[in-house]
């Protein structure tokens, strides 16, 4: 393994914050919709930084299997407007050729009219890679610098279920297209520890602590309750969520899926229960469930915010 399995840093597991909080926009013009997510916030963090951006390009199916074009094109203005520096979009697509899914999608062509770079991750040289040990990653894993020494860092995901052992597929899992399946001087295939393993989505939740985006935006406009990550039975919450918790983020789309009729694993006991984010929490990721504020951005978002709440309060 040589020089790129050398030295990995240990992950260790961060304080919790005691409270988290969710932003709900019910704004059908995803313009408007991302404009108030970060409204919100009063989001600063990247003014006059270089931002790493991870959007949800894990193939090129479309939404809500990829990130939205007017999505990604939303976020970028609204980090323009609010003075980053730059903006470059990495992305490590797993069912698919990234630069492919990247061009079929529209992204790649959102980037460039914003004024930014696509990173292709899977074209990084070693140095480009940082290394990880975690408690579950059998050969540690890997992590673009891109993101775990950005400046800032911000995500959007899309909001879905996950049939290939995941369960959800939400910001935490988001983290998985920003670790290597390959790196360049070694032969081993990392994606291959995450898939085969019994402890799949504790893994998920480990990657996490490699990097600490700024703010996560969800497009939940529409969403997957069962199947996943590609396809799966469609339905419409209407909603954009987002907050600076992932934890508190994912929770809070659990409720929302559930809301919608959502099958499987996490569909079913506490929310905090559930695997990848019992992990996340007991890792001091985020906010347990009923210490989650849902706050709503306006009169339109009451109800669907007051039901979240009403599902975060059980655990």
């Amino acid at each position: 393994m040589g020089i790129v399995a050398a030295l990995p840093a240990r992950l260790v597991a961060a304080t919790p914050p005691a409270r988290g909080r969710v932003v709900v926009v019910v704004q059908p013009d995803r313009a408007k919709a991302v404009a108030a997510c970060l409204e919100a916030f009063d989001f600063k963090a990247c003014e006059g930084k270089d931002v790493a951006v991870k959007a949800n390009y894990n193939s090129d199916d479309p939404f809500p299997a990829s990130t939205h074009p007017a999505t990604l094109a939303a976020l970028l203005g609204e980090l323009k407007r609010r003075r980053a520096a730059s903006l470059a979009l990495g992305e490590r697509s797993g069912m698919g050729d990234t630069r492919s899914v990247l061009e079929r999608t529209g992204a790649a062509r959102v980037v460039a009219d914003a004024g930014g770079r696509v990173v292709v991750l899977d074209d990084l040289p070693r140095e480009g890679w940082r290394p990880f040990a975690a408690d579950h990653w059998p050969q540690d894993f890997h992590a673009a610098r891109l993101f775990t020494d950005a400046a800032c860092a911000v995500q959007t995901m899309c909001c879905k279920t996950h049939r290939f052992g995941g369960h959800v597929t939400l910001a935490l899992k988001n983290t998985v297209g920003l670790v290597a399946k390959r790196v360049p001087g070694a032969r081993h295939d990392w994606m291959q520890d995450l898939h085969g393993s019994a402890h799949q989505r504790a893994m998920i939740a480990e990657i996490n602590l490699a990097w600490r985006p700024a703010l996560g935006v969800m497009d939940c406009l529409e969403a997957f309750t069962d199947g996943g990550p590609e396809q799966g039975t469609r339905v419409a919450p209407g909603v954009f969520l987002a907050s600076d918790d992932r934890c508190a983020l994912d929770a809070a789309a659990i409720a929302l899926l559930r809301l919608h009729g959502m099958r499987g694993p996490a569909g079913r006991g506490p929310i905090g229960a559930t695997d990848q984010l019992a992990r996340a929490l007991a890792l001091g990721l985020g906010a347990a469930p009923p210490t989650v504020e849902v706050v709503a951005a306006d009169a339109g978002a009451r109800e669907v915010a007051r039901r979240i709440t009403a599902e975060l309060a059980r655990g």
